[in-house]
């Protein structure tokens, strides 16, 4: 049964997305890959095909808390199907997050937080710190994105090495969203012929942060997201000292990314580092498989 879902998340993410891409295509929603000299124009709001793949391999194995928390993973779908079709702003699309993410508070979990082997028990705030933990695990994928197969790649990977530190419904769960977005990932690695859209980015975040929380190994999945908070931090502080710029990254005749005017973590290795599209992607791959070995090592240190 616990390979089976994740066969099933593969089997149709891969096949469903050309399909569902090219319906997007032809209904008008896209994006320009500006990533690129010629800038084309992708199909958006591919990540239909990840709430379809997980969904229809969940639904037939789900206990009761793994059906809950699959509804939750497809509000946050719902939410950023909404922010794809209308362009929400940053604010309400946090408000819709928080709305849907209600009903997190109310999983039969433990109230303790494993921490590196201490457990804390935070009582009657455990709740509001699931909820919580979802929302900002949720924005935190969709904000650190923008180049071919970034977020579904790291999401990948955070998922599979979830999956290799917890166990039963909630490793099935985790395993399932790695076929997803393995099946995904083969369509919108570089060059992306679609593209998540927040439907993607979304609910796939909020993924990772159901996981940490079912699965309890909540500290594990925050580490998991390290990269996905630098960028956010860096983008705060950024505004909060008044050193927010417009403009957007360059890219140079040669394919070579040119850092854009703001800070950002994205930013800072193209500030660093002399790379292209791809390239840049295998960084941000690679900081987040040493991270992944850096939570496999903590919990099997325990």
């Amino acid at each position: 049964m616990i390979a089976v879902a994740p066969l099933i998340g593969l089997t149709l993410t891969l096949i469903l997305t050309p399909y569902l891409a090219r319906m997007l295509k032809e209904r008008g929603i896209i994006g320009k890959d500006i990533h690129k000299p010629e800038k084309p124009e992708v199909a958006e709001m591919g990540g239909l095909s990840i709430l379809i793949g997980v969904s229809v391999a969940l639904l037939p194995f789900a206990g009761q808390e793994t059906a809950r928390a699959l509804a939750v993973f497809l509000l946050f779908g719902l939410v950023g199907i909404i922010d794809d079709l209308v362009a929400l702003r940053q604010s309400h699309k946090v408000v819709l997050s928080l709305l849907v993410a209600v009903p997190v508070a109310f999983l039969d979990v433990s109230q303790e937080v494993d921490v590196f082997g201490y457990s804390l028990n935070l009582w009657f705030l455990y709740p509001l710190f699931a909820l919580l933990f979802v929302v900002g695990s949720a924005n935190l994928v969709n904000l650190l994105a923008g180049f071919n197969g970034l977020e579904i790649g790291t999401s990948a990977i955070a998922l599979g090495f979830l999956a290799a530190i917890t166990e039963g419904p909630t490793r099935m769960v985790a395993l399932t969203g790695l076929g997803a977005a393995l099946g995904f990932l083969w369509w919108n690695k570089y060059p992306a012929r679609v593209f998540p859209g927040d439907t993607g980015t979304l609910s796939m975040g909020a993924l990772i942060g159901l996981v940490g929380i079912i699965g309890k190994v909540e500290v594990y999945a925050a580490i998991l997201l390290i990269p996905h908070f630098l960028d956010f931090t860096i983008k705060a502080i950024g505004v909060r000292f008044g050193v927010r710029k417009h403009g957007r990254t360059t890219v140079l005749p040669d394919g070579t990314l040119q850092a854009p005017p703001y800070p950002s973590f994205l930013g800072l290795i193209m500030r660093k580092v002399r790379v292209n599209e791809p390239k840049l992607v295998a960084i941000v791959w690679g900081v987040e498989f040493i991270l992944g070995l850096l939570v496999l090592a903590l919990r099997l240190s325990l």
